[in-house]
């Protein structure tokens, strides 16, 4: 990719985005397998976009922003998808059921990159990085989709998943953050 002179840090990013967002629209149609194809594809290039601006020296600010906004709709959107793709299947799941694990999980997931941005604004030390990361819930997602045709609920042990980690590491953070603002005597 270096050598293609007319590319630029941000089409990869775009790219990398659209894939996403097209991968959650597979899924609500009931692909998902090669959602979670496109899915896959999506991650590949969004690991590339930062090493690419990186090795051509066109990082900036704001590619970084653009990278962790979109990723957010990427994900969103996966999330979505997902969700759709779960109500739509003929599967005993109550719809209810589906509806309350994917608002969580879609809060969650927001929950753990808006903590990382607040925390470092407000100078939190949270600890180490967490396995909640927008990585692993796409990887999540990914696998689900691709093991689907082998197991048609797989989605539904990702939307538990989706719906409990990210939650729970809020949760640890919210005792954290208590934590290092009380007062010391």
């Amino acid at each position: 990719m270096v050598r293609v002179k007319w590319l630029r840090p941000w089409m990869i990013t775009v790219s990398s985005s659209s894939l996403g967002v097209l991968a959650g629209v597979v899924f609500a149609m009931g692909w998902g397998w090669m959602a979670g194809l496109v899915g896959g594809a999506s991650q590949i290039l969004d690991g590339v976009d930062g090493q690419f601006a990186r090795i051509t020296g066109r990082q900036s600010i704001g590619g970084a922003f653009w990278d962790s906004v979109l990723d957010r709709y990427s994900e969103g959107a996966m999330q979505i998808g997902l969700i759709v793709y779960l109500i739509r299947l003929p599967a005993p799941i109550p719809v209810w059921y589906v509806v309350v694990l994917g608002s969580l999980a879609l809060i969650g997931s927001s929950l753990i990159s808006y903590s990382d941005a607040r925390a470092e604004g407000l100078e939190i030390r949270l600890g180490k990085p967490t396995l909640a990361s927008k990585g692993t819930r796409m990887t999540v997602m990914i696998l689900s989709g691709l093991g689907s045709p082998i197991w048609v609920l797989m989605p539904v042990v990702a939307l538990g998943y989706l719906a409990l980690h990210p939650n729970v590491v809020v949760a640890i953070r919210l005792v954290k953050a208590q934590r290092s603002s009380s007062p010391t005597s």
